[in-house]
């Protein structure tokens, strides 16, 4: 059961039962002395509090606008019922409260301001309390939203718990959001917080990029593609953590100048996962000259991040290439691997394969090491297959140039083709415009912080270790500091045993729907959006019949198709499409098409057709000869290991109905369109590492 707190015994107030109190809060508060006891009267306590509320509302609110973010903007935070996301709750509903927003009349609440409250549904009292948070934030004038979650594969086990229920949180976060046409999302992570995971990277033996920590924004890319179809973005949600410059200490303070209660989750105390063995610790050794050095050199990795985001970034725009049909070329000579350095090269390469696999994670390890060795073997003559990605020497560059495709060998590849999502139509999107005008505003801000090479203090400490020693050559860690580090990282280090708890658990998956490459899957419906492998968005639809007098321009779809759209071809009424990838059977089925041939002013006419959709109409059979030579030309212009990427539609049987990507159709009744869509786009999207 939580423990509910209001009056922590830190607050100034004469009190002679502390001793416990003091004891159980110092461990949930591990990097901060806690101030003697004196006597206050209580118009000089009320005082201070007002004091201290007015620097903490200025100061997030100077963060709010760093990340391009205005009172008016709908915002949705994520809430626990916790001193940290209570303490959040108090100061977003002053920033809106004194930019004078408003109510909104339909429920009585702050508008524009939602708190999504998440029940895991991990223990029986956990429904209960949830509806207990409710209660409490809404008597803040914050409209809730409880969510509860649904173990419909089975609870996770013990050992991933936590990454398990974090990554159900924040489906369900998304979910939510986008149900209530909210683009940005407050989570309440603190210094403390970045503390924490500084050592737990560390014991993991994390690089300058991960010990950098959490970044102030970043992005939610959504699992399905918003109904906007063709003109949706991949913008996802915002995510914003404006409490990142927050000790504990201050989020007690906050909760106690708003008059807040708040609970305690009894599992931050358990030994059994990590970030509370490393809390525990950290209280144990914590001063307040160790806080302010562990902080800093955790800014000093955010700002060597933010220096080698931007190199990458620029190395992007200068060497690397996407194409419509999927698949990205790497120029090795605007690249020049040689002479960029191991991190900013190795950061660069994980980006774009990342971006072609549409991975979550990021690669590591000796995959990493691999694809560092490959780009700098200069010219590029072999092949590698790594990260879900194919890479080989691009056609015709004699080795000057990298293909970069998906990997049909990936185990991964199962997962994306049955992880296309449904679209349902009708539903409304009005956050897109808004949150390209807050990434921009925030852009611009996060563009002038950027660093210039020479203030970047570990652009060449990659290991570790090297991060810590340099930060100790340059003074930011005390020789104290340093060794009181050493010793956070050797403990945690001995309890980091197993492989699984170095990972991040199982992915959750939750997919709408499901498509095989059989016909045993679900069809996909007509004039419906679908997204394959989470890079295509694809549609399919049929005409209304039509006779040897109807003008094909002047066809439209009807639903109540009758007979054959035409007579001498497969389709009509009743046909299905499914969706698969290209194989080799489909380029020998174009083949054997394109073979018959017919006289050329009757093939100059059809090609007409098939180009523009004249007021003309040939025989099927004519259409689909000519459709299918036109196709096999432009398959010549993208690579084989490409093209085997390319999504394509067959009926129930098997039967090749339409490549979109290329324009082949089976007949001029049948319209199919795909387009690259996919969800996270190169480079990660906007992250704001202040």
């Amino acid at each position: 059961m939580h423990k509910i707190f209001n009056k922590p015994p830190f607050l100034g107030f004469l009190q002679i039962k502390i001793t416990k109190p003091i004891i159980m809060l110092k461990s949930l508060y591990p990097f901060q002395r806690f101030p003697s006891f004196r006597f206050f009267c209580n118009c000089s306590y009320q005082q201070e509090v007002k004091t201290e509320m007015a620097r903490y509302k200025e100061s997030f609110s100077q963060r709010m606008a760093m990340a391009g973010l205005k009172p008016h903007h709908r915002i949705a935070m994520g809430v626990s019922g916790g001193p940290d996301s209570v303490a959040l709750c108090v100061l977003a509903a002053e920033w809106k409260n004194e930019a004078h927003i408003g109510i909104d009349e339909a429920n009585g609440c702050i508008d524009g301001l939602l708190a999504i409250i998440v029940d895991h549904n991990l223990r029986k009292e956990s429904r209960d309390e949830a509806n207990c948070v409710r209660d409490r934030i809404s008597k803040m004038g914050i409209r809730c939203e409880v969510a509860h979650c649904d173990w419909s594969a089975g609870k996770p086990k013990q050992g991933h718990l936590q990454e398990m229920a974090r990554d159900m949180r924040y489906q369900i976060f998304q979910n939510v959001c986008t149900e209530n046409q909210i683009g940005v999302l407050l989570v309440a992570h603190h210094a403390d917080d970045q503390a924490e995971l500084f050592i737990l990277r560390l014991s993991r033996n994390s690089g300058v990029l991960g010990l950098a920590g959490m970044a102030f924004t970043s992005q939610l890319f959504p699992t399905q593609i918003d109904d906007c179809g063709e003109t949706s973005s991949s913008h996802g949600i915002l995510l914003v953590r404006p409490l990142l410059e927050f000790s504990k200490f201050s989020l007690y303070r906050i909760c106690q100048g708003g008059n807040q209660e708040w609970v305690e989750d009894p599992t931050n105390h358990s030994p059994l996962f990590a970030r509370n063995r490393i809390r525990k610790s950290l209280g144990d050794l914590s001063s307040r000259i160790m806080n302010l050095e562990l902080q800093a050199i955790i800014s000093a990795c955010r700002r060597t991040r933010s220096f080698i985001d931007k190199v990458c970034s620029d190395l992007m725009n200068k060497a690397v290439t996407v194409t419509v049909h999927g698949y990205a070329i790497i120029d090795l000579e605007k690249l020049d691997p040689l002479n960029v350095d191991d991190v900013c090269l190795s950061k660069f390469s994980t980006l774009v394969l990342q971006f072609i696999s549409q991975r979550h994670r990021q690669v590591r390890g000796r995959t990493s090491k691999l694809i560092l060795e490959y780009m700098r073997n200069l010219p590029c003559k072999t092949c590698l297959t790594a990260a879900g990605c194919y890479l080989c020497g691009a056609p015709q560059s004699k080795g000057t140039k990298i293909l970069v495709c998906c990997s049909l060998h990936s185990p991964r590849l199962s997962e994306m083709e049955s992880s296309h999502s449904y679209l349902v139509e009708g539903n409304k999107n009005c956050t897109r415009s808004e949150i390209e005008q807050i990434i921009i505003d925030g852009k611009s801000y996060s563009d002038s912080l950027v660093p210039d090479a020479s203030n970047v203090p570990f652009s060449l400490a990659t290991p570790s270790e090297s991060v810590l020693s340099e930060g100790k050559r340059l003074n930011i860690l005390s020789d104290s500091t340093y060794n009181s580090i050493i010793s956070l990282q050797t403990g945690e280090t001995k309890h980091f045993k197993s492989k699984s708890e170095a990972t991040c658990g199982n992915e959750l998956r939750h997919d709408v729907t499901s498509a095989n490459t059989t016909s045993s899957g679900e069809p996909l419906q007509s004039e419906h959006f679908y997204h394959f492998m989470n890079r295509f968005l694809v549609r399919w639809k049929l005409q209304r019949k039509v006779t040897k007098t109807t003008p094909l321009k002047d066809i439209n779809f009807h639903p109540s198709l009758e007979g054959s759209l035409c007579k001498s071809c497969v389709v009509g009424h009743e046909t299905v499409a499914y969706v698969r990838h290209m194989s080799d059977k489909d380029w020998l089925y174009l083949a054997n098409l394109s073979k018959v041939q017919i006289s050329g002013e009757y093939q100059e006419q059809i090609i007409s057709e098939v180009d523009n959709r004249t007021d003309k109409l040939f025989p099927c059979s004519e259409y689909r000869r000519v459709s299918a030579q036109r196709a096999l030309q432009d398959l010549k212009f993208i690579p084989v290991a490409a093209r085997r990427a390319l999504p394509v539609l067959v009926d129930s049987q098997g039967l090749l109905l339409s490549i979109p990507s290329i324009s082949f159709q089976h007949c001029p009744s049948l319209l199919a369109s795909v387009v690259f869509k996919p969800r996270v786009p190169l480079g990660g999207g906007h992250s704001l590492f202040i």
